[in-house]
């Protein structure tokens, strides 16, 4: 019973961190993408 809750607990960390991952991503593409229209409007 021990064993497949710490399992349990386990698959939804995992699941947590690669959500995680894509929002990092995305925050990413998003700074990325603004940062060129700044310089592309300073042009």
């Amino acid at each position: 019973m021990r064993f497949k809750a710490l399992l349990s607990l386990l698959v939804l960390a995992c699941i947590g961190l690669s959500a995680c991952t894509n929002t990092v991503e995305g925050a990413g593409q998003d700074i990325t993408n603004a940062g060129h229209a700044i310089s592309n409007s300073v042009k």
